[in-house]
This record gives C-alpha cells, sequence and structure tokens, in this order.
C-alpha cells in the first residue's frame, strides 16, 4: 500500500477558507476514487466527500454540499478538498483515505493519511 500525505490545515476565522490538499504515489491513487473524511474530538469519523479516478464525479455530505469542492490533479498525483464559508462545526482533523471499494463508509477504506487540524474559531 501506498502513502498518503495531508497539508494545508490551520486556524482561521468562520467565514474563511481553506485549502487542503492530499499527496500520494502513483500506486495509491491508480484507479482509485479518494474520500475526505473529519473526525472531531468526540466524535465518529464523519464522511465529507469523494472524487472519483477521472475527476469527473464528486459525492459530498449534506454538511458541506454547496461549501467544499473536491478537485484533483491526476499528472501530481493530488487531490484537493477547498473548504469556503467555514463554521466552527467544521473543526475537526480532516484524513484522506482509498480503498478497494468507492464508499461513503469509513471502514470500507484502507489507506489513511496521518490527518490535518483544521479550526476555525468564533
Amino acid at each position: 500500500q501506498g502513502q498518503l500525505v495531508e497539508s494545508g490545515g490551520g486556524l482561521v476565522q468562520a467565514g474563511g477558507s481553506l485549502r487542503l490538499s492530499c499527496a500520494a504515489s502513483w500506486m495509491s491513487f491508480a484507479n482509485r476514487a479518494v474520500a475526505w473524511f473529519r473526525q472531531a474530538p468526540g466524535k465518529e469519523r464523519e464522511f465529507v466527500g469523494l472524487i472519483s479516478w477521472s475527476g469527473r464525479g464528486t459525492l459530498y455530505a449534506d454538511s458541506v454540499k454547496g461549501r467544499f469542492t473536491i478537485s484533483r490533479d491526476t499528472a501530481k498525483m493530488m487531490v484537493n478538498l477547498q473548504m469556503n464559508s467555514l463554521s466552527p462545526e467544521d473543526t475537526a482533523v480532516y484524513y484522506c483515505a482509498v480503498g478497494p471499494v468507492t464508499a461513503t463508509d469509513a471502514g470500507q477504506y484502507n489507506t489513511w493519511g496521518q490527518g490535518t487540524q483544521v479550526t476555525v474559531s468564533s
């Protein structure tokens, strides 16, 4: 299995934006959808969104739809998560993940990054 590395987290005020990136080797990304999850303290890991291998298909959780956008640069083996109109409820550790199937269930993914902290202040 390959390795995934997230970057771009940080502290932002409510209403602001952040852009997270997930970099990986070809073996990790080839022919696979890439998903983003997040986990807030004391809560279970939550699906945020995913993008297909081709980049033409995306799926988002209702809580982020219209605010978050996932894109991928296959040549650079990178997937980005653009987060706009952030609120304190978006505060969490954000993870990218790949797995053998395309799913919204974290249990279906077997390769994870280390996570990047996003903190939104009110």
